[in-house]
């Protein structure tokens, strides 16, 4: 069996999950609520605090469909408890990010600065001018955000400017060595 779909999932005090028809899963806690459709397939039970994935039969799709769901429910659980954050340094000379009202404004060697807009379910900070923080209750909306800023300007590997998680390591190359004779 899947060790990580065989995991059971334990709820805080402070969080109410609702199990739906077809497997809709409403999870409120409070940070939050979120709501997501979860494989049909699988089976979830709630015992009190705890609640169980189970898969009916050892077939190749539901060994891995056990995983998956077990891991969604539980993101769904931190994330309306803790919730999610990462975040970024931007390197470079002259780079610098800004925040103005819901508009994150960053000036990354273009022409002209790049703007985005924070979505619903996001919020962004800036505490310094080369740091951003984009943190929410939805881990995959936290992360496909972040790697939407971290795409305008990725690090490159001989200076290391542009935008790059802090945990991130960039490999770095040598530059060229001189005239060839």
């Amino acid at each position: 069996m899947s060790r990580i779909g065989r995991a059971p999932i334990s709820l805080p005090s402070n969080v109410e999950v609702t199990l739906g028809e077809g497997n809709l899963v409403t999870v409120k806690g409070p940070k939050g609520t979120l709501t997501q459709k979860l494989s049909e397939k699988m089976t979830l039970t709630q015992e009190g605090n705890v609640i169980h994935v189970t898969r009916p039969n050892d077939e190749k799709e539901n060994r891995a469909l056990h995983g998956l769901t077990r891991t969604l429910l539980n993101n769904m659980v931190v994330g309306v408890t803790e919730g999610y954050k990462k975040e970024l340094d931007v390197n470079g000379v002259g780079y610098r990010v800004a925040k103005e009202g819901k508009k994150l404004t960053m000036n990354i060697g273009y022409s002209h600065p790049v703007v985005m807009e924070e979505t619903d379910g996001i919020t962004i900070e800036v505490p310094s001018p080369n740091k951003i923080i984009i943190s929410g209750t939805d881990k995959q909306k936290v992360g496909q955000f972040a790697a939407e800023v971290r795409g305008k300007r990725p690090p490159e590997p001989y200076k290391g400017k542009g935008i790059k998680y802090t945990d991130e390591v960039i490999r770095r190359k040598e530059g060229k060595t001189g005239v060839k004779k």
